[in-house]
């Protein structure tokens, strides 16, 4: 089958096996498939991982012995556990230490014609949603993860750090909390995308020891300067950077949450004087709910298509990893079939 592999480089073959799937899996036909910023830390080292890779798609079940499913569009959840452990039997297969992830861990992804998935990771996809909008699935509801560890109410005062494809996707789900929410980042024309939405937006100026924070956006001056260190209840680190967990401290307040949601291959150094001097609680945030991410993209609550930069064929995949991890590029997506 045709595939996008990385080993010593990323390669595209056309005669990468198909996978077999075991008696609980599903051969799944890939139909369209996003390229994560996880997967260009990969080819960096990240993981160590080698292989096809892959984790957010969209496809149509091929073979199970769920026959019902046969025909069926589906995204799926990327984690496998090995069933048996206690991490599996509490429902928490996402922290299973003999853990599969899909196109990450010791499993095969989806930037190939086939990938295998357990039935019981999969989820329907409604005619409602567009292949385009279902890729989204995945890393949308890592977003809505952020609801589930922490309870925000309408008064705290929340920044997402970042406004990449993920800070993008959690500043629109952080709003539906009504919460008083700023989203920070680089590029004014990503900002744009959120301001369209009735978000607030503030451009990074710098973030320093003796509190210099964000300087307003031009659009949005009601700040009249710089606003201040330890001013926010919780920070979301979607910055993809090592220095993000370094800027989040410097905007916590004491007794805050910093909610980490970058995966990078370089290491951080941080201050732990501050953490403990502050009180400071610390949340590592990964994978979400699924049908949670699937019923806002129904109910049209979060707006996708301004997300997407470009759309390439598999064939061309090297060329795409190539222009995602050009600065200021979105989501990029892969055309499997």
């Amino acid at each position: 089958m045709r595939a996008l592999v990385f080993n010593n480089g990323l390669h595209y073959l056309t005669d990468h096996p198909v996978p077999t799937p075991k008696q609980d899996e599903a051969l799944i036909r890939v139909t369209l498939a996003g390229v994560c910023n996880t997967d260009l830390e990969i080819t960096k080292g990240y993981m160590g991982f080698q292989g096809v890779l892959g984790h957010e798609f969209v496809g149509v079940v091929e073979k199970c012995n769920e026959k019902s499913l046969i025909g069926k569009r589906v995204a799926g959840e990327i984690n496998i556990g090995c069933g048996t452990c206690s991490y599996c039997q509490n429902h928490m297969q996402n922290h299973c230490p003999n853990r599969s992830v899909s196109g990450i861990l010791n499993k095969e992804g989806a930037f190939a014609e086939f990938l295998t998935l357990p039935v019981s990771n999969l989820h329907l996809i409604p005619d409602s949603i567009s292949d385009e909008e279902a890729v989204f699935v995945e890393p949308l509801a890592a977003a809505f993860e952020i609801l589930q560890q922490v309870k925000i109410l309408p008064a705290d005062k929340v920044c997402v750090l970042g406004d990449g494809k993920l800070g993008l996707l959690a500043g629109q789900v952080l709003s539906t909390t009504g919460c008083n929410l700023v989203v920070a980042g680089k590029h004014r024309e990503k900002l744009k995308i959120l301001e369209e939405m009735g978000i607030k937006t503030e451009e990074i100026e710098s973030i320093n020891p003796v509190g210099a924070g964000f300087k307003p956006a031009p659009t949005m001056g009601d700040k009249g300067g710089f606003f201040g260190p330890n001013e926010f209840d919780h920070v979301v680190d979607c910055t993809g950077s090592s220095s993000g967990i370094q800027k989040a401290l410097q905007i916590v307040k004491s007794r805050g949450k910093i909610i980490l949601k970058t995966t990078i291959a370089e290491s951080a150094a941080i201050n732990l004087n501050q953490i403990v001097v502050g009180e400071i609680t610390i949340i590592g945030s990964r994978c979400g709910p699924f049908p949670t991410a699937i019923k806002a993209i129904a109910e049209k609550k979060v707006k996708l298509s301004p997300l997407i930069s470009n759309i390439f064929s598999l064939e061309d995949g090297v060329k795409a990893f190539e222009y995602a991890a050009r600065k200021g590029v979105l989501k990029v997506l892969l055309r499997i079939i």
